[in-house]
Parts: C-alpha cells; sequence; structure tokens
C-alpha cells in the first residue's frame, strides 16, 4: 500500500511540481501530488525542462488548485513555501503536515531550477523517508 504525499506552494509552478517528481520516481511506495493554494494554471518551462533532463518529467503533472485535492487522504503535506506554509488548509482528514522551503526560482534562470531540483533530492526524499518510517 502505497503512501499519500501532497506537496504544497503557492502557484503550484516549480518547487512543488518538481517535489512531486522526484518523489514518485525516487521513493518507492510513494504516490506523490502536488498543488499551489493560488495556483498559477501552468509549469514554469524550466521546471518541465529540468524534470525531463532528470528523466522524472511525465505529462500528468499540471498546476492545480488545492480544492482539487483537499477531500483526498493523506499520510502527508509538505509545504515547500513559506505562503503556503503560512496560508496551509486544515485537512478533513488527520494529516501531518511538515514545513521544508525552499527558494522560488520562477523568474530566474535556469541553473536556479537546477539547484532547487539537486536541493529537493538531496533533502526532501531522505526527510520524506524518515517522516513515513520508509
Amino acid at each position: 500500500m502505497s503512501k499519500k504525499v501532497l506537496i504544497l506552494c503557492t502557484g503550484n509552478s516549480c518547487r512543488s511540481i518538481i517535489a512531486e517528481a522526484v518523489l514518485n520516481r525516487y521513493l518507492d511506495g510513494v504516490e506523490a501530488q502536488s498543488s499551489g493554494v493560488k495556483a498559477s494554471g501552468r509549469v514554469n518551462p524550466y521546471a518541465k525542462k529540468v524534470l525531463q533532463d532528470d528523466g522524472s518529467w511525465d505529462e500528468k503533472y499540471h498546476s492545480k488548485t488545492i480544492d482539487k485535492v483537499l477531500d483526498s487522504e493523506f499520510d502527508l503535506v509538505i509545504t515547500v513555501c513559506d505562503n503556503a506554509n503560512e496560508s496551509c488548509p486544515v485537512f478533513p482528514h488527520a494529516t501531518k503536515v511538515i514545513h521544508v522551503g525552499y527558494e522560488d526560482p520562477d523568474g530566474k534562470n535556469f541553473s536556479a531550477f537546477l539547484k532547487t531540483l539537486k536541493l529537493i533530492k538531496m533533502e526532501l526524499i531522505p526527510i520524506t523517508r524518515m517522516e513515513l518510517g520508509l
């Protein structure tokens, strides 16, 4: 039985999409989704490219609002930006919420997205494993 993880950000166009893809690719037994408290409705082209280069991109990844996932049951919710952490909604099902913040690469060059990917792989994978007891 896979553990369900939600990655929550503000715009759901960069950090949360990258984290969703990384957790889905590198963590067996984890089904990650992402959403935004004020979703932009688009995936940043650099976020998509960095994931394609990593072999982690899937066409199912898209920007979506929190209301699309709010009624789902998650084993863990991870906020990856301060705004999402501060405005994280209360989930109807008892859910553990943690915050692991990353600088927003949006509007920066491609190297900022590479840095975000690297940090998420180095930090978020082991933290998620620990929090889920994997």
